[in-house]
């Protein structure tokens, strides 16, 4: 039974290290695009987003999933610790992968929100100047409409 229950943990782990390898190649999707801000292609970001948000969510239920199990035969690996050693041994060896992931995907993480604040800033620089140009464009077209009833102010009345 336990040991059972330490294979499924041990296969939860595994899996967690897909689940986060792939969350890596998400990162390097998501840098490529947000690498030239000015030709950023919304639509393959937001899929990106899309995809990395399904991803962090199967992770989340690989964490739920490991702890609930974890607890179940945490008093018993604990009092047999020689027994279950070359499977204790085999996940602290996952988990150390799983920290150096982690670590990664934070710094790659880190580096795409630099990415991505910065393609906001152009876009929003963009917009800014599209609307005083929006602007200025308007009230050059209401100051012509409304100098149309004036009368020309230099004519001689000398006749």
């Amino acid at each position: 039974m336990v040991s059972a229950s330490l294979d499924m943990l041990e296969e939860s782990l595994q899996k967690k290290i897909q689940v986060m390898k792939q969350i890596e190649t998400e990162n390097d999707k998501q840098r490529e695009i947000l690498k030239n801000p000015d030709k950023v292609d919304e639509e393959a970001f937001d899929k990106i987003l899309d995809v990395k948000g399904e991803l962090i969510d199967n992770l989340l239920k690989l964490d739920d999933g490991f702890q609930s199990l974890f607890d179940r035969v945490k008093d018993e690996v604990g009092l047999n610790k020689e027994l279950y050693k070359d499977q204790i041994r085999r996940m602290q060896n996952l988990i150390q992968e799983i920290t150096g992931l982690s670590a990664s995907i934070e710094a790659a993480e880190y580096r795409n929100k630099k990415l991505a604040e910065e393609y906001f800033s152009v876009a929003r620089k963009a917009m800014n100047y599209s609307r005083q140009t929006s602007a200025a464009a308007f009230n050059y077209y209401r100051t012509m409409n409304n100098f149309k009833d004036i009368p020309p102010q230099f004519l001689d009345n000398k006749n």
